[in-house]
């Protein structure tokens, strides 16, 4: 399939811990959520993946302070295996765009080679973006994490008290818009439950114009009756445009 980076995936992804012992920081650790939505030419299109996942280990008590998710919520929930050819179907030949993508992309790898060393990589199917990276280019030397990019850019986010992959996604889709170039506004409708492939919430964006308003001067009589206009005002008290 030849990829068509019209079509770009926001993912983001939460795991049972990070690796203490050196190595790679996925090896052993596992993905237990999977938030991604969808953009086609700029648009958010309604479209998203997001899934729990059941691990073969436990959580770390560290990551369960940042996201909230417990060893006992995923009990019931599917295994990677399950889930994979859904989720690969859903983001093969976009370009996949994550905050600190090296995070992200790590875990998905270990997840593919040890479901089947024969899968691949990450980027055999995508082209992978991190925003991270972009945003250590905009800002340098600045600190460049999801909630203090929301504040530079005027994102509300005070919804978010815990990491979660699909929000995460869809806060990280604005911020990348919003980088790259185009003003967007969301508008939220409809629900969904929190596992599933594609559907749910519809989010719409509306591109601000591009083009630039004409600048009309007022005419020498035009403000001298603007003047007049003031002086009528100032009479019956402080003029505050003057």
């Amino acid at each position: 399939m030849k990829a068509s980076y019209d079509r770009i995936i926001v993912l983001d992804t939460e795991t049972t811990g990070m690796n203490r012992e050196g190595g790679p920081h996925y090896e052993g650790h596992r993905i237990i959520e999977i938030g991604a939505v969808e953009i086609i030419n700029r648009k958010l299109t309604g479209r998203h993946f997001h899934v729990y996942i059941k691990p073969d280990r436990e959580i770390d008590p560290e990551a369960i302070s940042v996201h909230g998710i417990t060893d006992e919520f995923l009990r019931d929930k599917p295994d990677y295996a399950a889930i994979h050819a859904e989720f690969l179907e859903f983001i093969k030949g976009a370009e996949l765009v994550a905050h600190n993508a090296p995070f992200d992309v790590g875990f998905m790898d270990y997840e593919f080679r040890k479901l089947d060393a024969g899968i691949g990589k990450t980027e055999d199917y995508c082209k992978v973006t991190d925003t991270l990276a972009m945003a250590k280019k905009i800002f340098p030397g600045k600190r460049n994490n999801l909630d203090i990019l929301c504040d530079r850019y005027g994102i509300d986010n005070s919804h978010r008290t815990l990491h979660g992959a699909l929000l995460d996604a869809e806060i990280l889709a604005d911020v990348y818009l919003l980088m790259t170039g185009g003003q967007t506004t969301l508008k939220f409708s409809g629900s969904d439950s929190s596992e599933g492939g594609s559907g749910g919430e519809t989010i719409r964006r509306v591109e601000a114009g591009a083009k630039k308003l004409k600048i009309i001067r007022a005419s020498a009589d035009e403000l001298k009756e603007h003047e007049a206009q003031l002086d009528v005002i100032a009479k019956n008290g402080s003029c505050l445009w003057r």
